[in-house]
């Protein structure tokens, strides 16, 4: 068995250093890595040529064309039984493949995630944007969580099948949340995504808490994308967000009428802020994944919000027929 690692890459040089440093530590060599660089204007092509020879590594320079495009680029050039993907922002453990290698011959899985999580070298910030988008507080467990209100969708900051998978289905298509795109053609082809618990991967995430609005805010919009692209596909978890939008806001106004309305709302600020602060052993962090948990709401929240009104509601201009189209894979 044989691993196929395909990352797309622009104006990430420095992350890649990291990446590719995790992989020279890799404990199981079966595996080569393919860097796409999607029309970088800071290129990484000095950080691969540094570990050439390490182990097998291919590296392109493509047109800006999106992660997706760049992504299937890779797999028309892997030689792997698996192809697996993960984000220029991501730091493998050493024993990634050696553990992806046990779980796949002990369960056989065509399609696989795994979770994410902060490495210690991380940020308080980049800690604390962990916190958010992988508790079950906030996200409800689906990017991995022990315990889960929906069903896991692999996501490609970790995410691999196999080639009879792609022969299959196919490749990415360039969308918002392609991911879940592809892990939603791969279920109705047949298949069934496994999570792999013990198969993790360190993701860096966002930088700042603007641009990380600015990700989970295009999350939530793509969610209704999703939808209009399989119907009947939004469940109950991803409203979430958007009902903690309107609660908020709803409670926040009335403490102006009824100062105890807010109590409900800071109940469940101190409930995240306990339970940052434990799980990070910091009481510092725990504060900031109170921000990064509201921002990561509202973000996501007011995205659905905002799209479910122009795209669903309004029916607004291109969007509807644009949907179509992609599920027509024109």
């Amino acid at each position: 068995m044989k691993f196929s690692l395909i990352v797309p890459v622009f104006n990430r040089a420095d992350e890649v250093q990291a990446l590719l440093e995790s992989l020279d530590a890799q404990t199981d060599r079966g595996f080569e890595c393919i860097i796409v660089e999607d029309g970088s204007s800071l290129p990484c092509r000095k950080q691969c040529d540094n570990f050439s020879g390490h182990f097998p590594l291919k590296y392109f320079h493509k047109d800006n064309e999106g992660r997706s495009i760049a992504r299937n680029y890779g797999i028309d050039r892997a030689d792997g039984d698996y192809l697996v993907f993960v984000d220029s922002d991501c730091i493998l453990p050493p024993d990634y493949f050696a553990s992806l290698r046990r779980a796949l011959e002990a369960t056989g899985a065509d399609c696989f995630g795994g979770p994410d999580a902060a490495h210690d070298s991380f940020t308080p910030l980049q800690k604390a944007i962990n916190f958010a988008m992988t508790s079950f507080l906030t996200t409800g467990g689906i990017r991995g969580g022990k315990v889960q209100l929906e069903k896991f969708v692999p996501r490609t900051f970790n995410m691999g099948f196999s080639r009879e998978v792609y022969n299959r289905v196919g490749g990415f298509r360039e969308m918002f949340s392609e991911d879940i795109d592809m892990s939603t053609r791969i279920r109705r082809a047949g298949y069934a995504p496994v999570l792999l618990r013990d198969v993790r991967v360190y993701h860096k995430r966002r930088v700042s808490l603007r641009k990380f609005w600015r990700q989970v805010h295009v999350f939530g919009m793509s969610r209704i994308t999703l939808q209009l692209l399989y119907p009947g596909s939004m469940k109950l978890v991803h409203w979430l967000p958007a009902l903690f939008v309107v609660g908020s806001a709803a409670l926040i106004v009335g403490s102006i009428f009824f100062v105890l309305a807010i109590v409900p709302l800071l109940l469940y600020l101190l409930l995240i802020f306990i339970t940052a602060s434990i799980s990070m052993k910091s009481l510092r962090l725990g504060a900031m994944a109170v921000v990064t948990s509201v921002i990561q709401l509202w973000g996501y929240g007011t995205g659905f919000l905002r799209a479910y009104f122009l795209k669903i509601i309004l029916r607004r201009g291109r969007n509807i027929q644009e949907e179509i189209e992609i599920r027509k894979g024109k």
